[in-house]
């Protein structure tokens, strides 16, 4: 299962069931919220790994950059909308 994969049966999860969402939004609320919320997700049987996550979002911007005007001043995203785990949050939120 690839970290897309996972985050969207995540998604769909936490969708359909408010105890699950909240759950995963109060891991913001951890001392390190990535590994709270890595943890909680392989305890829901979406087994993500904070590195996997990290290179995922990483990934997804450098494709991003490249493909728009070399990642100049009128590329779409900001810095830090990498990080797929606040744009997870954002989407459940």
């Amino acid at each position: 299962m690839t970290v897309d994969e996972a985050l969207s049966g995540l998604k769909k999860l936490a969708m359909e069931r408010e105890d699950i969402r909240q759950a995963l939004l109060e891991t913001r609320n951890a001392a390190s919220p990535v590994s709270a919320f890595c943890r909680l997700a392989g305890e829901l049987g979406f087994p993500i790994y904070e590195m996997d996550l990290v290179m995922a979002g990483e990934e997804y911007y450098a494709a991003m950059r490249r493909s728009t005007n070399g990642g100049g001043e009128n590329s779409p995203l900001l810095e830090g909308e990498d990080d797929y785990y606040e744009i997870f949050m954002a989407q459940i939120s």
